[in-house]
């Protein structure tokens, strides 16, 4: 699975909750950025990438796509494309 398209130049930042399940989108296609919302599903590359909280916490989930450390940012979105 390569990386999906570009949904966004920064990371999004979301206050998880401990215990809770968050399903990324990692074709990047979602109206519902960062998480999923079926969109993959019409060209089946892709498949969400489950992020499960451990703590409560905010978090910053990649929204280049690109990111080493999917589904979370790890400064990729920095790096000319």
């Amino acid at each position: 699975m390569g990386n999906g398209v570009r949904a966004s130049d920064t990371p999004f930042a979301v206050v998880v909750q401990q215990g809770q399940d968050y399903w990324w989108c990692a074709c990047g296609k979602s109206k519902n950025q960062p998480f999923c919302d079926g969109s993959h599903k019409a060209e089946g590359i892709f498949k969400p990438i489950r992020y499960s909280a451990t703590e409560n916490a905010t978090v910053y989930f990649c929204g280049c796509k690109a990111s080493g450390h999917k589904p979370l940012c790890d400064g990729t979105h920095k790096k000319p494309v």
